[in-house]
């Protein structure tokens, strides 16, 4: 039996994975707000994307209308939103119903199972770099585009092994992993530690390494996350740390975080659910972590000042 997908939001990440499943045949419905569902009854749901740019009007739902429950919640709103989100999307719940968030960070997944249950929530990592343009656009800016799924245990299921299925050959590259929480980690380092030098020194990578001290900087805070993350029990891999070492340090790289383009454009940002949380798990353990709480103090001034507009 086909399942059924509720994505919520058609923004940059769930508006790109639920279009690509959508494309695909798969039986998916958007949760979104009234503007966003104007927007897309009229211009359709748009992706512009080096895999190739797709136009469709798939299945939109509001809060209000939500009754029946469906077999998989695809949550990938952003960190700031999850309360609101949840209260929207809990109607659609079952006793089977899989919740598959994909935020950034791990405090997503405290809130989602003291309200629903341990079961309900499975573990999830994208990598997708994407984001809205001034006419709501969905736009990749790279050509990474990955879903990874798995049970919290990391333990096997007919249900993950039914989610597999579904998300295989739809446009994207989907794994099913059996250790998804570390790799949920290893996320939250590399959002964590690209964010934290990106911000606080407002550049993209490239542009860090060029300036003297630059790139032994940004390898000093990539330390401090992976300190936190081994001191909770999450010891990032060898193969992991080599590979953001390299990505970190690169000449002439134009990687940024999702939290720095949001800082250039004036959005808000995920500072306390990517570093706050991090530096609450770091302070309770008694590890210092002195840079990536100065780019927590200025990236909390600059929230303030925007809240304050």
């Amino acid at each position: 039996m086909a399942m059924r997908i509720l994505v919520v939001g058609a923004g940059a990440v769930g508006g790109y994975f639920g279009g690509r499943l959508a494309e695909a045949g798969r039986d998916v419905t958007f949760l979104v707000h009234a503007r966003r569902a104007e927007k897309i009854r009229s211009d359709g749901l748009r992706i512009l994307s080096p895999h190739g740019d797709l136009t469709l009007h798939p299945k939109t739902i509001q809060a209000k209308d939500l009754t029946a429950a469906y077999d998989v919640i695809l949550l990938s709103v952003k960190a700031y939103a999850l309360e609101a989100a949840i209260n929207d999307f809990a109607p659609g719940l079952g006793a089977e119903t899989m919740i598959l968030p994909v935020l950034n960070g791990m405090r997503h997944i405290e809130l989602l199972t003291s309200r629903f249950g341990e079961r309900s929530v499975i573990g999830g990592v994208c990598i997708v770099a994407a984001e809205m343009d001034k006419d709501d656009r969905i736009v990749q800016l790279a050509d990474a585009q990955q879903l990874t799924y798995g049970e919290r245990d990391g333990g096997t299921s007919e249900r993950m092994n039914a989610l597999d299925e579904t998300m295989q050959n739809a446009g994207f590259d989907a794994r099913l992993s059996k250790n998804i929480t570390q790799e949920m980690w290893q996320k939250w380092v590399q959002l964590a530690s690209i964010g934290a030098v990106s911000c606080l020194l407002r550049g993209n990578i490239g542009e860090i390494e060029a300036v003297p001290g630059g790139a032994d900087l940004s390898l000093k805070i990539l330390g401090e996350c992976s300190a936190i993350a081994t001191a909770c029990g999450y010891a990032p891999g060898d193969d992991f740390l080599t590979r953001i070492r390299a990505a970190m340090t690169t000449p002439g790289s134009q990687l940024t975080s999702s939290m720095y383009r949001d800082l250039v454009n004036g959005n808000r940002v995920e500072v306390d659910q990517i570093l706050g949380d991090l530096l609450t798990r770091a302070r309770n353990l008694g590890i210092a972590a002195p840079l990536i709480d100065a780019a927590f103090v200025n990236l909390s001034i600059y929230q303030n000042r925007l809240a304050a507009k």
